[in-house]
């Protein structure tokens, strides 16, 4: 891995494939600070996105000697985001696996590409349309949510505005291991104001004892599976 002045290590990233959503990551992999290795078989795209990233190329991402010579079995993570032709993505996997690239990451479009991809080797799978289409669901069924972690498939922590059933009850009354199979893990809420001048109220972080209330305004932290997630109060 390379360094920054300060002594950061900045991970080495190439993303091989620049349809929408490989151009968004390597855009905001730069942005943030990593060094990215822009890969496509378009001129225009390439062109558009140079400027942006630290090396963009045009490229077959089947062809081995080419990866090589752009020294991209020299990176620590490579992304295949390459989406409209899964056999080119497929190929693209396997050479990387070859070149022995500590972590591989693909984008599937369905289940049944994902569980190949794991099957010649990829490190992680992701379905970008689907996890976006649950998580959009997820807050259509909590108004309330304010913001979702996946931990693992089918199992997530969640952020959430208290629901009007929980206030003024404290966690041995609601039972919410009992009643839903979920853990509450912290309770965030506002601290006494101290001065007047203060524009943003000051939040603090609890960890939750079986008598502590909750009340109107907190932020509850839970985490459990999806299912049971889902059936928590709307209200």
């Amino acid at each position: 891995m390379n360094e920054t002045l300060k002594g950061h290590v900045v991970p080495r990233i190439a993303v091989l494939g620049l349809g929408r959503f490989g151009y968004t990551l390597a855009t905001e992999l730069a942005a943030r600070k990593a060094e990215v290795i822009a890969i496509d078989h378009s001129p225009s795209i390439v062109e558009q996105i140079k400027d942006d990233v630290d090396l963009a190329i045009r490229l077959d991402t089947t062809d081995e000697l080419a990866l090589r010579s752009q020294k991209i079995d020299e990176v620590e993570i490579a992304v295949v985001a390459i989406g409209g032709n899964f056999e080119s993505a497929l190929l693209t996997t396997t050479i990387l696996k070859t070149m022995d690239i500590p972590r591989i990451i693909c984008r599937a479009r369905t289940k049944f590409h994902a569980e190949i991809f794991r099957r010649v080797g990829a490190d992680q799978v992701i379905q970008p349309e689907k996890q976006t289409g649950e998580e959009l669901a997820r807050k259509l069924a909590l108004p309330h949510l304010r913001d979702l972690i996946p931990l693992e498939e089918g199992f997530s922590l969640i952020e959430l505005d208290a629901p009007s059933p929980f206030i003024g009850k404290n966690l041995v009354q609601l039972k919410i291991r009992e009643t839903y199979n979920l853990n509450l893990v912290a309770i965030m809420r506002k601290a006494p104001e101290v001065s007047d001048q203060v524009e943003e109220p000051r939040r603090i972080m609890n960890v939750p004892h079986p008598h502590d209330i909750i009340h109107k305004g907190d932020t509850l932290f839970i985490v459990g599976p999806d299912t049971k997630l889902a059936q928590l109060p709307r209200e």
